[in-house]
């Protein structure tokens, strides 16, 4: 895990980063936005990388998208990130097995 993705900051924290007041931050959890994890006693914890995705979340607001649209765009680019990992995954097994490299397939 790198330090971007380590959960280590508190909702006060990310709030002045971010200039996004606790309230917004904490709407954008409800709408599944963004997945902080929780602390044993149930505080917030973000990652740096969940602070970019709130500064992305509040560009795409200011363009005039609903949450809803930002929340199936994040749906559908995980979805192709996980089937580009995936086709990573077979061509290296080829690769490995066959010593073969497989031509990579753009979409």
């Amino acid at each position: 895990m790198t330090y971007k993705e380590r959960k280590v900051i508190t909702i006060g924290v990310v709030s002045e980063l971010t200039g996004l007041s606790e309230r917004q931050i904490r709407y954008y959890e409800e709408r599944r936005l963004i997945f902080p994890e929780r602390s044993r006693g149930g505080t917030r914890k973000y990652s740096f990388d969940d602070v970019e995705t709130l500064m992305e979340i509040a560009d795409k607001l200011e363009d005039g998208l609903q949450t809803y649209e930002i929340r199936k765009i994040n749906e559908k680019e995980k979805r192709q990130n996980k089937t580009a990992m995936r086709e990573e995954m077979i061509r290296g097994q080829l690769n490995a097995r066959f010593h073969f490299n497989a031509p990579t397939v753009k979409n």
